[in-house]
């Protein structure tokens, strides 16, 4: 997961595919490919001036060959930890 201001994010292909999901206070959006269920990216509860993004959406990227970057497993939330 990455961050970048609001405006610092630009879907360039796909955005008729994403679904946005809100939950409780609905401060979050989190969006979702509705054709295969991937997590692309969210605008965040904690700082909702960024969006928090899945670099393993990135074509040509390979998030285990960047080295020393924390891997979200998608169940253990930052607040959490």
């Amino acid at each position: 997961m990455a961050y970048v201001p609001l405006s610092g994010l630009r879907i360039i292909k796909g955005a008729e595919y994403l679904t946005l999901y809100q939950f409780n206070t609905r401060v979050a959006k989190h969006y979702f490919c509705s054709n295969c269920g991937i997590y692309t990216h969210h605008q965040t509860r904690s700082n909702p001036n960024v969006y928090g993004f899945n670099i393993g959406c990135l074509a040509g990227v390979n998030p285990h060959d960047i080295g020393n970057l924390p891997i979200s497993d998608g169940i253990n939330h930052e607040s959490d930890l």
